[in-house]
């Protein structure tokens, strides 16, 4: 069970202009899909806020408000239009791994040349979550009579996922590490998501949805001052490191580390 101050159990508010969504409606999706997410997960980071904002803007993309006040509140922007359930649960689900992965105030600033993997995986988190999400909308759905909603989850993730594995015009790769031995230059001034990350998100999400482990293993990410801004290889030992002082067990960053061939 989530401790009293976790991520899982923390106050969530809404806020912004929600449109032609009643703001309650939405706040319900957005805690299905907090938790989808972060179901039978054990938050381990000691940095975890401890209230959550969800604030629906109608420009720009969604986001993390990295801020200093209130400093333990960490701060979700998405961007949808009216009752566009999978859009939200979608949107506040990548933006939830982020708070996961301790990437939630002022100090979280993005930077290369590893920002390009916290995005794909917590893109593959979001992913991950809209399947329980699914089929706990079809089992017990939060608005009367909608358990066919569900469908439309489950479509809109089959889309997601096909979009990534056609990782738009890139060429075939003989595995993930070829694929990243030919783009590391282009991945290592990346800083935002991207349809080519394709192959890193569906290898991301293969590992997340075969060992929950390997999801608590986010959690860790980010402890350390240079947080995304170091070379993968020491940024993936950084990772190590960490979720053993967390007490986290460390498969994912072992398995990142094999899948893309990094020594």
């Amino acid at each position: 069970m989530a401790s009293k101050s976790s991520l899982l159990s923390e106050p969530l508010e809404l806020r912004g202009d929600w449109g032609g969504s009643l703001p309650e409606s939405a706040r319900l999706v957005v805690m299905r899909m907090r938790q989808a997410c972060l179901d039978g997960v054990r938050l381990l980071s000691d940095r975890q806020p401890q209230t959550l904002w969800v604030d629906n803007h109608f420009d720009g993309p969604p986001s993390i408000w990295l801020h200093s006040d209130p400093a333990a509140t960490a701060w979700v922007i998405v961007d949808i239009d009216p009752r566009d359930w999978c859009k939200l649960a979608y949107q506040f689900g990548h933006e939830l791994g982020h708070v996961l992965a301790n990437s939630w105030n002022r100090a979280a600033a993005p930077h290369p040349p590893c920002q390009w993997l916290e995005e794909a995986m917590v893109e593959a988190f979001s992913i991950r979550g809209l399947a329980p999400l699914a089929n706990e909308w079809e089992r017990n759905p939060p608005f009367p009579d909608d358990s066919a909603f569900a469908g439309a989850i489950r479509q809109y993730r089959a889309d997601l996922i096909e979009r990534y594995r056609k990782a738009g015009d890139e060429p075939h790769f003989d595995g993930l590490a070829a694929w990243f031995a030919a783009n590391r230059a282009t991945l290592d001034a990346a800083g935002s998501l991207s349809v080519s990350l394709g192959p890193a998100v569906i290898a991301v999400l293969a590992t997340l949805e075969e060992s929950v482990a390997c999801v608590e293993d986010l959690g860790a990410l980010n402890r350390w001052p240079e947080r995304s801004a170091l070379p993968i290889e020491d940024y993936l030992r950084k990772w190590q490191s960490s979720c053993a002082e967390i007490g986290a067990g460390g498969k994912l960053p072992e398995q990142m580390r094999i899948g893309l061939g990094i020594a």
